[in-house]
Order: structure tokens, then sequence, then C-alpha cells
């Protein structure tokens, strides 16, 4: 319990694009600034999801790491991120059930200014060592 894994990452004019580009969420609050500066953000927003697939990344590659399986998220979006803002992703193991292989972990997203931007709790099932190798 406590185990802990983290991942920072700048976000860029190319996440935004290319993360409109796979996911279809053409919303101009995104992608136009323009429209953006017009919203109560004041101007271009990151996706939430691209944010959030953040937490899948550290998930995939570091905790539980390779093979994971994600069985449930849950995400609260608290505040916007904007391009040039790094995100830090954190993952807490806060529950772990060794004979179904399931690991519960709080996850939390904050901006350079230590800011949370997205907390929420992930559900994953985990390779055994042996199985991953």
């Amino acid at each position: 319990m406590g185990t802990q894994a983290t991942l920072s990452r700048t976000i860029t004019e190319d996440d935004i694009l290319l993360f409109a580009l796979v996911s279809g969420d053409h919303n101009p609050i995104h992608l136009d600034a323009e429209y953006a500066e017009r919203s109560f953000f004041g101007k271009r927003i990151a996706h939430g999801f691209l944010i959030g697939s953040l937490i899948s990344a550290v998930l995939g590659n570091a905790l539980p790491g390779p093979g994971s399986i994600y069985l449930g998220q849950t995400l609260k979006f608290l505040a916007p991120i904007h391009i040039g803002d790094t995100v830090t992703v954190t993952v807490k193991v806060v529950a772990l059930r060794e004979e179904k292989r399931i690991v519960t972990l709080h996850t939390e997203c904050t901006n350079q200014h230590g800011t949370l931007v997205i907390s929420g709790e992930a559900t994953v099932k985990y390779m055994r060592e042996a199985e991953a190798a």
C-alpha cells in the first residue's frame, strides 16, 4: 500500500491536434482560439480525456505496469489545462486484492502550479511478474 508512480508532460499544440484527430472531438474550445477567447476559460483548453489518458500511460508503463488492464476509472475535472502547461500525474495504491490480481489506485493530475486539475480512482487487473516477462 502507498506505492506510487508519476509522469510529467508539457501539453503542446500537437498533443491537442493529434488527440482531436484520434478521438474525433473537434470542439472549438480546444481548437479555435477566437471561439475560446469568448468562453469563460478565455483561451483554448486541452481535452479532459487527453489529460486523463496520461493516467493510462502511468498504469500501463509503470504501476502496475505492462499487461495491466483497466477495469474502471472515475474522473473529476476540476480545472482546465492550457497549451504549455505541465501536467504531473500521480497514481498511488490504496487497495490490493492479490488473490484476484486487482489493485485500486488514487489518481490525480496537477499543473505546474500544484493545482489539482483531475482527481479520481482506477481499478486495474495486473499480471504476475512471470506472465509479464
